[in-house]
């Protein structure tokens, strides 16, 4: 499978990248004709510094207290911060300390805070950070999360999304549909390819892929 992988590159910097993947997988909301491969970015902390740099200009003018981070976005998100309130650029979070959380998933797939970390997010400006929007699912439930804990969701960034926004928030991404012409997004029981008989090539989630 890995031998069809294709490097697409960001349109602000050729060291920010994503690796994708033509076939037939299956997510636990849709089946998609891509796996998106974000591995390097999310582990690898030079990319990372260079996908935070990009999505930090969104937020010159926003305020942010709290970064929630989805999908093993831990490495971006501290860049992120780092770079939204870096002194060198003149916004309203220059020199803020801004915290970078991860929600806990419960065994009902429920988001929650616990006890220590609620204060970050009670009465706060929170910005989510996601690896990819396909349908918006995640969002939607990260934003009813955000809500529940008392947070004031102000921004949506995300490496990559097929969706322009959630819940009447713009998401901020370096990749979108236009980088992958022929990207599609299926539910489960209208996938084309299931039935012209195509077997899935590998179960996807946040964190990879499983080949069947």
């Amino acid at each position: 499978m890995e031998t069809r992988e294709i490097k697409v590159e960001s349109r602000e910097s050729r060291r920010v990248n994503i690796k994708i993947i033509p076939g037939h997988f299956a997510t636990s909301h849709s089946h998609v004709n891509y796996y998106i491969d974000m591995t390097s970015m999310k582990c690898k902390h030079l990319m990372a510094k260079e996908a935070a740099a990009e999505l930090a200009s969104s937020y010159l003018s926003v305020p942010v207290d709290t970064i929630v981070c989805l999908d093993g976005t831990e490495i971006i998100g501290a860049f992120l911060a780092r770079a939204i309130c870096n002194s060198g650029l003149a916004g309203i979070n220059r020199d803020q300390s801004i915290a970078v959380i991860t929600p806990e998933i419960n065994p009902t797939n429920q988001m929650l805070f616990r006890d220590n970390v609620q204060r970050m997010v009670k009465g706060k400006n929170v910005v989510l950070l996601v690896a990819s929007v396909t349908t918006g699912k995640t969002i939607n439930r990260a934003l009813e999360c955000v809500h529940y804990y008392g947070g004031n969701p102000t921004g949506i960034s995300a490496v990559f999304s097929a969706v322009e926004e959630v819940q009447g928030i713009p998401i901020h991404s370096i990749f979108d549909d236009t980088d992958i012409p022929d990207y599609e997004i299926f539910r489960s029981s209208e996938c084309p390819m299931c039935k012209a008989g195509q077997r899935i090539d590998a179960m996807i989630n946040s964190y990879g892929y499983s080949k069947l």
